[in-house]
């Protein structure tokens, strides 16, 4: 496994690890999902360079793409629950309570 392989694959487990253990404010939730969005971004995109493939240069930018409304719906959201709770924490935002 190259350097580089190393860095995408550990970039991506820290950014599970921290959405897995650091869950007190959604903003914290919401920056770990894009930095694995980042990280699956520059690794798709090296990846045709690698294989020399043409065939799959439109595929990192149809998932940034993605991330992109992806952010602004996690965005829109932390907005609307920090006007309706008062706050971002996560133990606030309870599905059975509304």
């Amino acid at each position: 496994m190259s350097l580089m392989h190393l860095s995408f694959y550990s970039a991506f487990i820290l950014s599970c690890l921290g959405l897995a253990f650091h869950r007190t404010h959604l903003i914290s939730a919401l920056l770990c999902l894009e930095s694995m969005m980042l990280s699956m971004y520059i690794a798709l995109a090296m990846w045709p360079i690698e294989n020399q493939a043409t065939s799959f240069t439109l595929t990192p930018l149809l998932m940034l793409t993605f991330s992109a409304c992806e952010a602004g719906t996690g965005l829109a959201m932390l907005v609307a629950s920090t006007r309706t709770h008062g706050s971002d924490h996560l133990h606030n935002l309870n599905l059975l309570q509304c």
